[in-house]
Order: structure tokens, then C-alpha cells, then sequence
């Protein structure tokens, strides 16, 4: 016990009466509850004053599970025949029903009639009901009563984690208050308004009333715990969102799609957010509590997403996620073959928080998505693609190379990924100026750390694309990833670095979610970055770079008359195939132009880290004046087939000087090697609790076997996950799995499927298939 620490014998000693202690009633049994009342009743009678006791120090009283779980009071000497009158006198509660039922009033009103169980779940700054069953009437007059919630290892009223809601006649917007509604002989229900701001979490509650002849309080029944979450239907509410299908999607969806591979190329696949699943909202709860946020800092959205980005990766805190970008999986499940999040954050909770293996950008994100949905935050995964990795808070994303040209390795430290993975999370922003509320830019993949631990955001988008990189949290950073110039440096003779090349339109492309209420790809592009090019977008970007280490790299202009660019043909080269791509150069001028290209080709992780070279070429070109050439480029299936990682991504590098001009031409395109869908039949009629059957289809399109393919197949509401070892698959051959599931929930489900193996990933398929009622 802490010094001066009082700890309560009784539950309650508010409205206690000198030496009549409170008895302890529990809420589940009402029949042993009034014979405790009853006899509690008679010990204590004769020690009754008539007059009303001095107010006790409950509200400054700190109560621990310890003394919450003390053992029941020995049952009391029933009371003698004739003593209803005594027995009138007192009030005490026998049950507690908080009409919690998923298709009730509750439950309903309050949008969380999709999460598992008969649980409580609210949403903050909205009224919930109960209902009270008394040993006798409530008398407004001579009675008291009042509801005690507490959350946390050390509730405190002034930390707004120990709530005391008395009750009124009227209730009023924003403050804990309790009302009666409906009265039916000793049963009284309540109307209870929770303030806009409470802590989110888990409550236990008690229920203390009181009369001139004694009274009782309920003892806590872990069964009648509240769980409470953010509120984006109360206005209040910091993540309160206006639009109802914004809602519909971004908080009550659970599946989404999530984008990868280039810009030219942007492949997409469906993710099981599942936060409504059997599991998931404590799981989610557990992930808060490890994260070790004081309960106080739990009402504030801020804290809890920036405390969420640190928690979803491993770094720091044995967060829900490894991240593995080795290549090597063993003793984990590859980052591609996930489906969704909800077997990484039942493990996570199962096994008390020892990291999943393993992770990459989109699985942080997914994860993100779904304990951020789960709470009650708006929130979305968001893919950038050609996003840049600032190492050096220059704002720029920066590429050095020597007298020569020959790149510098131990330089070149800043990368563009080919596409990464993030969040957006929605709600106002009342510590940055006014217009920086609405989408805020969140990253769990640990990067760069953040005031010391691996995390990012949230960033105010709004700030990010005006370039106000000055606002909090991490805005420099994001702002780099979307809308930073690629810039390149040669090292002069001196051992001095001059600018010989800005790319302005290298980073930042097509930034991708999923549309509102389709399946459809939705470019938020404009909502990052003004067009490329405009006025705007180049004054965000030089107002950013003065806030950067290099805040004079616009201080002086270049001419230039010669244009490079990459094209890809229709969908890009496919996998197994050779890859041809288009080289395009143009003269603007009125005069001849001649340069040699150097070409060369890399093995890409995603990221942007290159595993190796794979080709190397020289193509010496002419211009005459004002001409535009297009001149075909092949790289052979033969000469990247051994060298391929995650994700199949290959980058193309051009450099080149113009002879009449000295002026330098550099460009980088990243594309990557399409991979075949899977194919998923649903065959036969889909009703709930019938079985049915869906044909898994592969081809391979590799002129080589595949060893050890895995297919991980789930569906919400059709069937957990499952694995299914296909074995080897042979060159350019077709295979079909056929899989029985018996459907438990009716509605718009998705089965969806990943095929993993070493020498191919990156494959997956989904079947829409309409479940009936029986």
C-alpha cells in the first residue's frame, strides 16, 4: 500500500453512516445478493444515527484490482419473519444490466453492433442506457445514487480516469451525467452521457446507492466492464468525420485494398482488416497497454496514433511487427504471404507480445489500419510510389557521382523506393494553426527514429502540401517522400560537389487508396502536392528546402534543351519474359545535339536498396535539331532470372552529358516484372452454415519449377486461415487446389488467396462471392 494510501473495505463510503459499514452485493446473483443485503441490514441496524454523515474522501481514493477481488463477506443470519418493514428502509442494488446485447439499442446506436461478443462497447460523448434492478423503488427524494468508472493501474478522478456520474434531471452535452429514464417497480433504467473527450479503454464499474437507513455498492463483475472508443458520429469529438459512406469506409470496413509495384505498373490486392473479429478488439486494447501510454494520454487521438506508429513495429518496444527485408523469411511467414491482420495481432496478444515475423511496409500499414478502425479512428492505407528515403533532412533526395560519373556508393545514402506503404488517420488538430485538421499522414515502418523511437507522424497532409515542414510531427520527412527534387552532385577535381542535374518530377507519384464504398483505386496524389510543375508546387518545395541542411540548393538556375524519359508498352514486361522498354529523347532546340547514353540496369529491393547490377550498356545518340527519337531498349529474361528479390523490381538508370552544352542528363525509372493472378472459382451456392467449394487456379509463368509453393487461403465470415502446400509446380504448368469452407456470416464476402514460394511472391487472387441467410 502506498503511504497515506486509504484503501475502501466496502466499495463505497460515500452517504456511509458512522460504523455502518456498506454491504457488498454481487450484481450476478440476485438471490444471494438480497439475502446478504437483508442480513447485512440487520447487523448493522442497531448502530444507526438519525442524522446524515459527514462526506467521505471518495473521490481522491485510489482502488486496486486487489481490493476489488477481496473475498466475499460471510453469509449473514437470515432475517426473522416480520421485518419487512426494516428491510423497506434500506436500498441496495441487485443486478446490473447493461443492455449490451449486439443487436440492442447500445450496441446499435452506437455503430458497434459488428464487434464479437455481448460486451459493452461505446463511443465516447454519446448517451448509453442501463437498467438497475433495486431491492425496493428508488425514492428521488430520500435516495442517492451514482455510477463509479475507472480505467487503468491507478484511477484518479483529477486524471479523468476515475469517474464519478451522479445523477440530474436534465442531461447536457459534453460531461459525465447520469439521468432516469423509465421506472418500473425496483427496476429503473438510465440514460448515461459520457464526455466527448473521456479516455478510451476499458472501464470497470461499480453502482453505489445509498438511503437514510444504509446502503450498498455493487462489487465489480469482469463480465460488466465497459469498453470505450473513439467517437467519429459525435461532433465533439476530435475524430469526428461529417461524411456517412467516409465513415462506412474508413472506420465500419473490414477489407480494403492495398497498391504496390511502380507507377506504370501499380499492382493491387485485397487485405482482411478484421477488426471486428472474435479477439481483435482486445488484441488491439493489449497493444495500447503494452505500449505503456499513461491512461490519461488515451483521450487524445494525437497520442494514441503516434504511440500506435511506434507500437506496429518491433523497433524500441517488442512492437506487433519484425520487419524483414532480407529475403530470408526462415523461422517466420514471408511479408507477401500475409492476407490481412488478424492472425498477426491474435498471435501478438496470444503469445504476450513477442513480434510476428515478419513485415514489410504494406503489413505495418494493414496492421495500422486495423487496430486504428478498431479504436475508432478514421483511417486508410495509402501508397506512394517513387517514394524518397531523406537520410539527411535535406529535403532533397540527393545522388553524388564522381569525375567520372560512376555513382558513390558510400554517398549515396538517400533511396526512392519503388512504392511504400502508409496511413492516413483522420481527426482535427487543435495543437497545430487552424487548416491543418483532416487527413494526417501516419508510418509504422521503421525508417528514421522520432524524438528518439521508430515511429512517424501524424503529419497534417495539409501542411505537407504547402511545405509548412515546421508543423509537428515528422512533417520534413513525409514532405521528402512526396515532393522532394532529386538532385544530383558531381565531385569536381578540388573534392568539391556541384550540382549538375535537379530532377523535378522524380518523386511522388500516384498516390493510391482505396475508393470510398469500390474496389476502385482512388489517386489522393492532389492532396499531397499541388500539380506538378505549377507555381504552387514549386514554391511549397523551395519554402520547405529553407527549413532543410541544404537551404541555398535553389539558388542558382540551369539551361536545358535535351529531355530523357522511360516508357513502358501497355502493362509493362511480364515475368519470365524479356522486358523491352522505350527510351525517348528530345532536342528542344534549333541546333544538332549529340550525347552517349549510359544504361544500366538493377536488381531492386522495393525500397529502393539495389541488390545488384545486371546489365550494363553505352548507346551513342544524335539529335538534329528540334527531333524527337524513340529508340527500343531489351533486357533478356536470361540476364535477370538468377538475380530476382521480393517484390520482382528492377531499376533503370541513364546518365549522359550533352557535348555542344555540357549539359548533363540523368534519369532513374523503376518497373517491375508483372506477376500472374490467382484465379478463384466459387462453385455452388453460397448460405450460411452450408458447405461449399472454390477451384484455386495457378499457372506458372516461369520456364523453370517452382519448389515448395504454399498457398494461405481465408475469407471473413467463410473461414479462418488456412495453408495449403501445393508442392512443386513445374514449368509453365497450370494447377487447381479445390477448397471446402462452410460460410458463417451472409452478406458481400471475400475469399482471398496468396501463393508464396522462394522463387516467386507477389501473387495473389479474391473471389466476391454474396452469402445468403439460411
Amino acid at each position: 500500500r502506498m503511504p497515506g494510501e486509504r484503501l475502501m473495505e466496502s466499495g463505497s463510503d460515500v452517504g456511509r453512516f458512522h460504523g455502518n459499514a456498506l454491504t457488498i452485493v454481487e450484481a450476478t446473483n440476485q438471490e444471494e445478493a438480497e439475502s446478504k443485503e437483508q442480513g447485512g441490514f440487520l447487523q448493522g441496524v442497531q448502530k444507526i444515527c438519525c442524522c446524515w454523515p459527514r462526506q467521505s474522501s471518495l473521490y481522491d481514493t485510489v482502488v486496486t484490482d486487489e481490493v476489488e477481488k477481496q473475498a466475499p463477506l460471510p453469509e449473514p443470519p437470515q432475517p426473522h419473519t416480520g421485518d419487512n418493514q426494516l428491510e423497506e428502509l434500506m436500498l441496495s442494488v441487485h443486478s446490473v444490466d447493461l443492455l449490451s446485447s449486439k443487436t440492442g439499442q447500445n450496441r446499435m446506436e452506437h455503430h458497434t453492433d459488428c464487434y464479437h461478443g455481448n460486451a459493452l462497447i461505446i463511443r465516447r460523448g454519446q448517451t448509453f442506457q442501463i437498467e438497475l434492478d433495486l431491492s425496493r423503488p428508488f425514492n428521488s427524494n430520500t435516495d442517492k445514487l451514482h455510477l463509479d468508472l475507472r480505467t487503468g493501474p491507478l484511477p484518479m478522478v483529477s486524471k479523468n480516469t476515475h469517474v464519478i456520474i451522479q445523477l440530474v434531471e436534465e442531461l447536457e452535452d459534453d460531461r459525465w451525467e447520469a439521468k432516469i429514464v423509465e421506472r418500473n417497480g425496483n427496476r429503473i433504467k438510465l440514460s448515461v452521457n459520457s464526455h466527448a473527450k473521456a479516455v478510451i479503454g476499458k472501464y470497470k464499474l461499480t453502482v453505489t446507492v445509498e438511503s437514510p437507513k444504509g446502503g450498498s455498492a455493487t462489487t465489480r463483475d469482469p463480465r460488466k466492464d465497459i469498453v470505450m472508443l473513439f467517437n467519429p458520429w459525435c461532433e465533439d469529438d476530435t475524430v469526428y468525420m461529417d461524411d456517412e459512406e467516409e465513415k462506412k469506409e474508413y472506420v465500419l470496413n473490414d477489407t480494403g485494398r492495398l497498391y504496390y509495384g511502380t507507377e506504370k505498373q501499380i499492382g493491387d490486392r485485397t487485405w482482411n482488416y478484421g477488426q471486428f473479429l472474435e479477439g481483435m478488439l482486445e488484441a488491439c486494447l493489449y497493444v495500447l497497454e503494452k505500449s505503456e501510454i499513461p491512461p490519461p494520454g488515451r483521450g487524445d487521438p494525437v497520442n494514441v496514433v503516434r504511440v500506435i506508429s511506434a507500437m506496429i513495429n518491433s523497433q524500441d518496444d517488442n512492437g506487433v511487427l519484425a520487419g524483414n527485408w532480407s529475403g530470408n523469411y526462415v523461422g517466420g511467414v514471408s511479408p507477401t504471404a500475409w492476407n490481412g491482420s488478424v492472425e498477426i495481432l491474435r498471435k501478438y496478444h496470444k503469445e504476450g507480445g513477442l513480434p510476428v515475423k515478419y513485415g514489410q511496409c504494406w503489413v505495418f500499414s494493414g496492421v495500422t489500419t486495423t487496430v486504428l478502425r478498431c479504436l475508432g479512428i478514421p483511417c486508410r492505407s495509402v501508397t506512394n510510389f517513387q517514394s524518397a528515403h531523406d537520410t539527411d533532412v535535406s529535403l532533397t533526395t540527393d545522388m553524388y557521382f564522381d569525375e567520372k560519373m560512376e555513382p558513390f556508393d558510400e554517398l549515396n545514402t538517400d533511396s526512392v523506393w519503388n512504392f511504400h506503404v502508409w496511413n492516413d488517420c483522420w481527426m482535427a488538430r487543435p495543437d497545430l494553426p487552424p487548416g491543418n485538421g483532416g487527413w494526417q499522414a501516419l508510418d509504422a515502418t521503421p525508417q528514421e527514429t522520432s524524438q528518439g523511437t521508430f515511429r512517424c507522424g501524424p503529419a497534417s497532409v495539409t501542411a505537407i502540401r504547402t511545405g509548412q515542414v515546421y508543423l509537428k510531427y515528422d512533417t520534413p520527412f513525409i514532405f521528402a517522400e512526396v515532393n522532394s527534387d532529386k538532385i544530383y552532385w558531381q565531385r569536381n577535381l578540388d573534392g568539391i560537389f556541384t550540382q549538375i542535374q535537379c530532377e523535378k518530377k522524380a518523386v511522388g507519384h500516384c498516390i493510391s487508396t482505396k475508393a470510398v464504398g469500390s474496389d476502385k483505386r482512388d489517386d489522393i496524389t492532389h492532396l499531397y502536392k499541388h500539380t506538378e510543375g505549377s507555381e504552387e508546387e514549386r514554391i511549397a518545395v523551395e519554402t520547405a528546402s529553407r527549413y532543410g541542411t541544404k537551404p541555398d540548393v535553389y539558388s542558382t538556375s540551369m539551361a536545358e534543351d535535351v529531355s530523357l524519359e522511360v516508357k513502358l508498352e501497355g502493362e509493362g514486361p511480364r515475368m519470365g519474359a524479356d522486358a523491352q522498354l522505350t527510351i525517348v529523347i528530345t532536342n528542344f532546340s534549333s541546333q544538332t545535339r549529340k550525347t552517349t547514353l549510359h544504361i544500366q540496369v538493377a536488381v531492386m529491393y522495393y525500397t529502393g536498396v539495389l541488390k545488384g547490377t545486371v546489365k550494363k550498356d553505352k548507346m551513342p545518340v544524335a539529335l538534329k535539331p528540334n527531333e524527337v527519337k524513340a529508340m527500343q531498349w531489351v533486357l533478356p529474361y536470361h540476364s535477370y532470372q538468377d538475380q530476382l528479390v521480393d517484390q520482382a523490381a528492377l531499376m533503370l538508370t541513364l546518365s549522359g552529358r550533352v557535348s555542344e552544352t555540357q549539359q548533363v542528363l540523368a534519369t532513374q525509372t523503376s518497373f517491375r516484372l508483372r506477376t500472374p493472378d490467382l484465379s478463384i472459382e466459387a462453385v455452388g451456392e453460397a448460405v450460411v452454415g452450408k458447405k461449399m467449394t472454390a477451384k484455386i487456379t495457378f499457372t506458372n509463368p516461369l520456364p523453370r519449377t517452382l519448389r515448395g509453393v504454399v498457398l494461405r487461403v481465408e475469407g471473413l465470415g467463410l473461414q479462418e486461415v488456412k495453408e495449403v502446400v501445393v508442392g512443386d509446380v513445374g514449368s509453365h504448368s497450370t494447377v487447381t487446389r479445390t477448397e471446402h469452407f462452410i460460410p458463417t456470416q451472409a452478406g458481400h464476402r471475400k475469399l482471398v488467396a496468396a501463393l508464396d514460394c522462394k522463387q516467386l511472391t507477389q501473387v495473389h487472387g479474391v473471389a466476391d462471392i454474396i452469402v445468403q441467410d439460411q
